[in-house]
């Protein structure tokens, strides 16, 4: 429609590239309009743009004026296209009216089929086409759908009316009630509108027209913007609706509906894979409402269309150079497709299907990698259940991979309350809904007795790499009673079941997990595509040896944060550590600053030892020392025992000194207060203690060919003197060791940049320091006055009211704490150019923040070992999106 703002036919040639279509037309429209203009049988329609959903809600009124006569002129045109008439008689165009949002966002917004019907031309229709099962089974459909959808009705009514009716004719799906009881149905569904002070319009255009404005206030729905905060889908962008004439695959026994993928989206192995519902509409397959045949069964019933698909599936592949995902309905025998986009993946789906992708050379290495999103990488790193053995309840469909252990729940709203305090839960449904969004999150697994691996469910338990069992039709569950039946057995709310989602058993009780090494092959081989892609280094948070270890495995290049003061909680360690705290001067304190060393000593080597030849950062003694001792209620609680059991005074006493220290060392604020360099400066004795461990756990290495490489980092600076009086502790150090044994190893000096102070003064404490690490818990934490301890409390409020988009905590917050670390980088590298720069906060694993990371050119980003993956997959992101990826020759080609 050449003089249209907001209105765009399917075969129109509007907007150039894919991504721009996607922009003006939502995923799925773009994908109408591609394939129709690539000659596929698709059924014609048009599509009304984001722009003009982002007008409707910010001034409502201007639907009527200006994007409504848009519409009718467009449906003008569909009726001279597709030869019928809207509302009219004898071939009435009826349509649907869907979602389309840029991004996909499956489920959470709303659809509205077989708009037209009204009960004149259900009634001729019947009779002109003499099927009326087809005829009255589409007006059911539209009457529930728009009482649902448009009218606010809730669902369920409808639902028990239709299945009272199929228990009465013991019939198992709608379709089969016949014409004469759908037609009955039909009646009862407009009284329940009736009584709900509503009114089901016969006029065809009013009808469209409230869809549309339904499916516009859609985009903010409660589920859709819980989706979207969970997804990071900005809030501004709207979504298109799509009006396209209906097909039927309800209409008999040679039609159906079916949803398909180009690959397997739970594996990712190649090969078309779907499901498929003979005298089904395409909304029963994906709301799960009935268990689909699988696309084999396609083939046995319609080889033809099953070649035809094929055929198509693989056309839309090269096409997209992405796994497709697609809905298709079979009308009288005729294929048409109804929607194709990138599938929603598990993250396993997604290594294989980049891998693959790029050995058949389909994609670069640059689109293989950017295709899997880092977080995936984890998936593939789900534990098993151990036990083979385990008692097996019952079996479903696999959907989306993972060991689930939780306890029972039956309602969204319940998942989220009970794991919000800890517990892990199992969300038990018939089936889900899209208004169950916030309960999938916070699950551990989902399990449903109904639905196929394309249902509602499957789909976004994949998206959310979750683990979720489907259409486990042995459970019969209550959801009024909160129980689950199956296998002879009843299971109650809270009880704890396990569930599998790689092979689909359910299992009662706590069946034991462990780690699984099923794909590291594949892990390794993808994980080699990352080599040379990004200047940005990830090095590991790494206090044991073991941790060491798994971060190199996992391709870490070095440790950015090792925290000294772990070592000293060890059950044979921490009375040691307690009677230095206690010793009342320093003579006595060394003596267990001796014993203490030699524990360092054989740590420190161990952990050297496992990073032989990469930096390992070591951070000197942080916490406060009350830490390390008991807390003065279970002390005073303890005495209070003690002296009524009749014990020897002279445990008591020893008690009492000990409820004494801990009353000198408590601070009012200690996460401010005596801890970090603070207390090397005021206990130099410990800072040396450590130091000289260190050297000589290194210097022993060296002696037996090894290379260590040590970063000493002196905790909490704020001021560049601190800083110098720590420095030169480490390096009078470093000299004596390395006198003793006549050789030298290189190292660096550096500091946390944690204070805010710290990062306005840089340049000062670059002077001495010879690398920087961003402590970005500290440095949000004193950033924001917010206790990282406490903020737990009141953050989530802070997000539900749009206060703060991201917890500050797992995301940097780029306006403030960003800020303050572009002044220190900047600062620094004037002072120093060489200086190195990294991060070492739970930052350092989440993606968000590593694009910053990237952006500030630092050199490292540190994280726990299990997301080192995820951390150098993100690295690699941003260096693909800005361009500086460094080619590579094709891998196994």
């Amino acid at each position: 429609m050449a003089d249209s703002r907001f209105v765009y036919h399917f075969n129109e040639r509007h907007v150039d590239g894919h991504g721009g279509m996607k922009d003006v037309l939502g995923g799925k429209g773009a994908g109408l309009a591609e394939m129709c203009r690539a000659g596929l049988p698709v059924p014609p329609g048009f599509t009304i743009s984001t722009e003009a959903c982002v007008l409707f809600h910010h001034n409502p009124p201007t639907f009527p004026t200006i994007i409504w006569p848009e519409v009718l002129a467009a449906l003008r045109e569909l009726e001279q296209v597709s030869g019928k008439k809207f509302g009219g008689l004898p071939n009435p165009l009826l349509v649907s009216v869907r979602s389309g949002a840029k991004f996909s966002m499956p489920g959470m917004m709303d659809t509205v089929l077989d708009i037209g019907l009204n009960d004149r031309t259900a009634r001729e229709l019947a009779e002109e086409t003499g099927n009326p099962t087809f005829v009255y089974d589409s007006y059911r459909r539209l009457l529930q759908m728009f009482g649902d959808v448009v009218l606010g009705i809730s669902d369920d009514k409808f639902e028990r009316l239709l299945a009272v009716s199929m228990r009465g004719k013991r019939v198992r799906s709608e379709i089969e009630l016949g014409g004469e009881e759908l037609a009955r149905a039909c009646e009862e569904f407009k009284k329940i509108i009736e009584g709900e002070s509503k009114v089901f319009p016969q006029d065809p255009k009013e009808q469209l027209r409230m869809a549309i404005e339904a499916v516009f206030r859609s985009w903010n729905n409660p589920r859709a913007i819980a989706y979207r905060r969970f997804n990071d889908i900005p809030e501004n962008l709207g979504t298109a609706v799509n009006i396209q004439v209906m097909v039927f695959g309800n209409k008999g026994e040679n039609s159906g509906s079916g949803v398909g993928f180009t690959r397997d989206p739970a594996t990712g192995q190649p090969g078309l894979y779907g499901e498929f519902l003979p005298r089904a509409q395409g909304e029963e397959v994906v709301a799960g409402t009935r268990t689909p045949l699988g696309l084999e069964e396609l083939e046995r019933a319609f080889p033809a269309i099953y070649q035809q698909l094929t055929d198509i599936g693989i056309k839309l592949e090269k096409h997209y150079r992405e796994m497709q995902d697609f809905e298709f309905t079979i009308e009288n025998g005729k294929l048409y497709m109804l929607q194709t986009r990138d599938g929603k993946r598990t993250g396993l789906a997604a290594v294989r299907i980049g891998w693959d992708m790029y050995q058949e050379g389909l994609v670069s290495r640059e689109e293989a990698l950017i295709r899997v999103e880092p977080e995936q990488l984890e998936q593939l790193l789900h534990p098993v259940f151990k036990d083979e053995g385990a008692e097996v309840l019952a079996r479903g469909m696999p959907a989306s991979p993972g060991a689930a252990v939780g306890r029972i729940v039956f309602s969204a709203d319940e998942a989220a309350e009970i794991a919000q305090k800890g517990n892990p839960v199992i969300l038990v449904r018939t089936e889900t809904v899209p208004d169950d969004i916030h309960g999938m999150e916070a699950a551990e697994g989902i399990l449903t007795a109904r639905g196929g691996m394309t249902s509602h469910a499957a789909v976004v338990a994949r998206g959310m790499g979750k683990c979720c069992v489907v259409g486990c039709e042995s459970l019969h569950v209550d959801e009024e009673r909160k129980e689950l039946r199956v296998a002879g057995k009843v299971f109650k709310q809270g009880d704890y079941i396990s569930v599998d989602g790689a092979d689909g058993r359910v299992m009662p009780g706590r069946v034991q997990r462990v780690e699984t090494e099923a794909q590291v092959g594949l892990l390794s081989d993808f994980m080699g595509l990352l080599e040379g892609t990004s200047t940005l280094q990830v090095r590991a948070n790494a206090d044991t040896a073991r941790d060491a270890r798994k971060a190199r495995d996992f391709g870490a290049s070095g440790i950015g944060l090792c925290r000294t003061e772990h070592m000293f909680f060890a059950e044979d360690r921490l009375p040691v550590m307690q009677q230095m705290i206690l010793a009342g001067d320093a003579r006595e304190r060394s003596l267990f600053l001796g014993q203490l060393k030699e524990f360092q000593k054989a740590d420190f080597f161990s952990i050297l030892e496992a990073m032989d030849g990469l930096p390992v950062t070591v951070r000197l003694l942080d916490p406060p020392l009350h830490e390390f001792l008991p807390r003065r209620e279970e002390l005073v609680a303890e005495i209070l025992r003690l002296r009524a059991g009749g014990v020897d005074p002279e445990q008591i006493a020893r008690r009492e000194k000990l409820l004494n220290r801990v009353g000198e060392l408590q601070e009012t604020n200690p996460m401010m207060g005596h801890r970090g360099c603070r207390l090397g400066i005021t206990y130099p004795d410990v800072t040396r203690m450590q130091v000289q461990a260190l050297f000589e756990a290194a210097c022993e290495l060296k002696k037996r060919g090894k290379s260590p490489f040590l970063e000493i980092m002196i905790p909490l600076v704020s001021l560049v003197e601190e800083f110098r009086d720590q420095a030169a502790l480490v390096r009078e150090a470093a000299q004596e060791t390395f006198a003793r044994y006549r050789f030298e190893l290189p190292y660096l000096v550096g500091t946390m940049i944690e204070v805010p102070r710290a990062a306005l003064v840089a340049d000062d404490i670059a002077r001495e320091a010879e690398f920087f690490s961003f402590g970005t818990n500290d440095l949000t934490q004193m950033t924001f006055g917010f206790s990282r301890d406490d903020a737990g409390k009141f953050i989530g409020a802070y997000q539900q009211r749009n206060l703060l988009r991201k917890d500050p905590f797992q995301t940097l917050d780029l306006p403030g704490v960003g800020q303050l670390m572009r002044i220190a980088v900047e600062k620094g590298k004037r002072a120093r150019p060489e200086l190195k720069i990294g991060i070492c906060g739970e930052h350092g694993g989440d993606p968000a923040s590593i694009q910053f990371c990237f952006d500030l050119n630092l050199d490292y980003v540190s994280c726990s070992p299990y997301r080192v993956p995820v951390a150098r997959m993100a690295a690699a992101h941003a260096a693909v999106r800005a361009g500086k990826s460094v080619k590579l020759e094709r891998v196994g080609v």
